[in-house]
């Protein structure tokens, strides 16, 4: 019997809870050579600023043991070239919901980003980042000043003519107390964790691995800490989440969405597979109809916890 893969997240219907995730998938369109995007259940855009950003020089990727640390500086074309040439072609995938990630350096920015947005077709919803930690102003400042937080997102939601969702920080005292200041001023959705504050250092040349020295720390390394936060948000608030962090395998998914997320999102898997969201959700849908698990849905806080 087929599993029913389908999840429902702020109001929006996923075909299945796999969404490749910012930063890692471009502006989703330069995949569909690739990808069979409609084999997804969405796709969230490089973060996208009012104008063009060139991003920091190289190097801006470094390699570790267990992921990999990137500074590439929220690179984009601006919000009017995005609409006008990125996103139009992506309307031949319907069932593929493209989440636009919005970055500012001002509260102004953001909502000057969302409501040029807002008229724009095609777009299923928001994400809020205010939790990049290499840019040197704005998102990081946001993500980790909680008055901030709520200012900006009230803001937000009163502009936005979609659903919201925050992407938070992990690099803060308690990220689900940050999750409760955004569903209460309004968010429809938290997802997280962003990548972690860290960086590189070249023992031979004594130099930093990134040029901007410090960059975000992401793949499997971070994948229990991830978890950690998602299970204590979900026990903090009632606003679907959506969970990432060395996501690379169908079981990795699985352990996500039991911690208490809706749907998750798999980004470093992709640089070294362009396809992995698309195995992904195949081999997730496998594993429910290996499992008897009727309805995919049914694992979001499903975690067996004994109380003693």
């Amino acid at each position: 019997m087929k599993p029913d893969m389908r999840v429902s997240l702020a109001g929006l219907e996923l075909v299945n809870p796999i969404i490749a995730a910012s930063g890692t998938f471009g502006y989703g369109i330069e995949f569909e050579e690739i990808v069979s995007l409609e084999r997804i259940g969405g796709l969230v855009t490089k973060g996208i600023s009012m104008e063009p950003m060139p991003g920091h020089t190289a190097p801006r990727i470094v390699q570790t043991a267990a992921g990999m640390i990137n500074a590439i500086g929220l690179q984009n074309v601006g919000v009017l070239d995005f609409i006008e040439r990125k996103l139009p072609p992506l309307k031949r995938y319907p069932l593929c919901k493209v989440i636009v990630n919005v970055f500012g350096y001002t509260v102004g920015e953001y909502i000057g980003v969302i409501e040029r947005l807002n008229h724009a077709e095609g777009i299923a919803a928001y994400e809020l980042n205010v939790s990049c930690p290499n840019v040197h102003a704005g998102g990081m400042a946001f993500g980790s000043d909680a008055s901030s937080l709520e200012y900006l997102v009230g803001k937000a939601k009163a502009a936005s003519k979609r659903p919201l969702i925050v992407k938070l920080s992990p690099n803060v005292t308690s990220i689900s107390h940050m999750a409760k200041i955004c569903a209460h001023a309004g968010a429809d959705a938290v997802s997280l964790t962003n990548t972690f504050l860290a960086m590189s250092i070249d023992a031979e040349t004594r130099k930093p691995g990134l040029s901007n020295i410090t960059g975000g720390l992401s793949g499997p390394a971070i994948k229990p800490i991830a978890l950690r936060m998602v299970y204590e948000t979900a026990c903090a608030v009632k606003i679907p989440i959506l969970g990432m962090g060395g996501i690379i395998t169908p079981e990795d998914a699985v352990e996500f969405m039991l911690a208490g997320a809706t749907a998750v999102q798999a980004g470093t898997a992709s640089f070294a597979d362009p396809r992995a969201c698309e195995k992904l959700a195949g081999g997730l849908e496998s594993w429910c109809r290996g499992h008897g698990i009727e309805k995919v849905a049914s694992l979001t806080g499903a975690l067996e916890v004994s109380h003693t």
